[in-house]
C-alpha cells in the first residue's frame, strides 16, 4: 500500500522511509516508530492501517544510520542483531530521523494540521522523548522498554502509554516508577496476561484481545488530540 522514499535529516543524513497516503485527504499526520526489528512487514502494516484511518503515515528506517535495509523476522537471533543495533545507535540520532518526518507531515498537510507519533517497542521510548522534545501533539507509546531511564523529561502533550503485565522485559516496578512522576496528560495502561510485543501477530507474544483493546484506545487517543 505505501512505498519507500528518502528522507533527508538535518545533519545531512538520508534514510529510507516508508509513507502512505490516505485514500481522502489526510486529517492529520501520523509518524510510526519502528520496533528493533526495522520497518519490517509488521511496522508497514500498522502504516498501512492507520493510513485507512485517514493520516498521512511516515515510518523512518532509523537503523540506516549504521547498517541500510534491516527488516528482520521475530526470532532470536534476531533479538541480539535488533539489541545491538540499538545500543550503537543510542537516542539522539534517531530523533534526529524523527524530527525529519515530522518536517515532511509538516509540509505536505494543511496549516494547521496535528502531527502524532506512535512507537512499538524500542519506538516506544522514543515515543516518550518525542512527546517531551519534538513538539507534536501526541504520542503514543507501546512496550517503551527504557522509559524509565529517562524521567527527568515530562511530556509536553497529551501521552498514551501500553504495558504488558507479563513483560519480563518491563517488570511492574517499572511501570510504577513511570506512574509515580507521569503527569496528568500521560495515560499508563496495563494488561493483563500480555508480554513484550503483544500487538504484533507476528510474535509468540502476540495477545489478541489486548492487542484489540490498546488499539482502540489508540484510535481514541489519536481521535481526540489530532482533530
Amino acid at each position: 500500500m505505501g512505498k519507500f522514499f528518502d528522507l533527508m535529516a538535518k545533519d545531512g543524513h538520508s534514510c529510507d522511509a516508508y509513507r502512505v497516503t490516505p485514500k481522502e485527504p489526510a486529517k492529520a499526520g501520523l509518524l510510526v516508530i519502528q520496533e528493533i526489528f526495522g520497518v519490517n512487514d509488521h511496522i508497514q502494516s500498522v502504516c498501512d492501517s492507520y493510513a485507512e484511518k485517514g493520516y498521512l503515515v511516515i515510518a523512518p528506517s532509523i537503523f540506516d544510520r549504521i547498517e541500510r535495509n534491516v527488516r528482520l523476522a521475530y526470532t532470536a537471533e534476531s533479538v541480539v542483531i535488533g539489541r545491538g543495533l540499538k545500543e550503537e545507535i543510542g537516542w539522539d540520532l534517531p530523533l534526529q530521523d524523527i524530527d525529519a518526518g515530522l518536517s515532511i507531515l509538516r509540509k505536505e498537510l494543511n496549516e494547521g494540521a496535528k502531527l502524532g507519533v506512535i512507537g512499538y517497542c524500542f519506538g516506544g521510548t522514543l515515543a516518550w522523548l518525542s512527546s517531551c522534545r519534538l513538539g507534536i501533539d501526541c504520542a503514543i507509546g507501546y512496550y517503551g522498554g527504557q522509559i524509565n531511564q529517562y524521567l527527568e523529561e515530562t511530556p509536553t502533550v497529551p501521552t498514551m502509554l501500553h504495558f504488558g503485565t507479563e513483560d519480563e522485559g518491563i517488570p511492574p516496578s517499572v511501570v510504577k516508577s513511570i506512574r509515580e512522576v507521569a503527569n496528568k496528560g500521560v495515560s499508563i495502561f496495563e494488561y493483563d496476561g500480555a508480554g513484550h510485543g503483544f500487538n504484533c501477530d507476528a510474535r509468540a507474544d502476540y495477545h489478541s484481545e489486548s492487542a484489540a483493546l490498546a488499539r482502540e484506545r489508540s484510535t481514541k487517543h489519536l481521535s481526540n488530540y489530532l482533530s
